[in-house]
């Protein structure tokens, strides 16, 4: 079996988790609940062992590099890092209904990777850019920021809806009776932009670096680079306001959803829509 194949018995998992996850939602039941647990972790153990395997299928056709520089391989594996950061929550918080606003990214993120028409699925020689030891550094630590922040993108919605169903006086009669505390998503929310705050500027410093060793210069205001630190000042000021002036609840959620569809515009908007030192990442 072939990493290709485990990837489609990853998707599928992915797929089948989000469904339970959902189940979970709308039926309150604690063993569909619990099977989607099973499922997720299932799928990431398999997309670990696929991960690993493509790696080494690179050198037995004598290119021999990290799974980690092209379209396919990134969606792939930022479908690996929501998916073990979500089941680390889950273990260490309890709530398991988080799943239902979280898994049908990671099955969506593998979904678009198998199947969407102009996406390489081949292993590929680097170009010389990327024939560097800072890439594994810089492409992990911006895809653990991404993973968080799609969690955080998930609990934002989760708390709108929450909120909105609070609002109208009809929690507890509606999906949103399952879901925890509004003071529970928004501490939860708030962690999950901390830890992906930490990766993304780490992320950001790897690549200053590893662009200083590939092009001669820390920064060039390539259109990645730009929206990079956009994304980072969109977290930055959501942190600032609430350390410094109390911003919480739905103010809170807000940004952390604009925050997903800033890193969605840097990691696919760029990609596509802007030409740049980045478009490799395309292919």
């Amino acid at each position: 079996m072939n990493s290709s194949q485990l990837f489609g018995i990853t998707t599928l998992a992915y797929l089948l988790s989000s469904a339970f996850y959902i189940g979970l939602l709308v039926f309150k039941n604690k063993k569909i609940g619990f099977i989607g647990l099973i499922l997720a972790i299932l799928g990431v153990l398999v997309q670990t062992v696929a991960l690993g395997l493509r790696w080494q299928e690179s050198y037995q056709i004598g290119i021999g590099h990290a799974p980690l520089t092209n379209m396919y391989e990134s969606l792939v594996f930022f479908a690996w890092c929501t998916t073990l950061f979500y089941i680390f929550m889950e273990f260490k918080f309890k709530a398991r209904v988080i799943g239902a606003f979280v898994m049908p990214f990671a099955f969506t993120a593998m979904a678009y990777a198998s199947f969407a028409k102009g996406i390489n699925q081949q292993i590929s020689p680097l170009i010389p850019a990327l024939q560097s030891n800072w890439l594994i550094a810089h492409v992990m630590t911006c895809f653990i920021g991404y993973g968080a922040f799609a969690v955080a993108g998930g609990l934002g919605m989760m708390y709108l809806l929450k909120k909105s169903a609070v609002t109208h006086g009809r929690a507890e009669t509606t999906l949103t009776g399952g879901l925890p505390e509004l003071k529970v998503i928004d501490d939860l929310t708030h962690k999950t932009i901390v830890f992906g705050f930490m990766w993304l500027s780490a992320g950001i410093i790897t690549g200053a670096v590893w662009a200083n060793e590939a092009w001669g210069t820390y920064w060039s205001w390539d259109p990645k680079e730009t929206w990079s630190i956009i994304t980072w000042f969109v977290y930055a000021s959501t942190l600032h306001a609430r350390f410094t002036r109390g911003w919480s609840g739905s103010r809170i959620a807000w940004l952390a959803i604009i925050g997903f569809v800033s890193v969605f515009f840097t990691y696919f908007g760029v990609n596509f829509l802007l030409s740049g030192l980045h478009s490799y990442g395309s292919s």
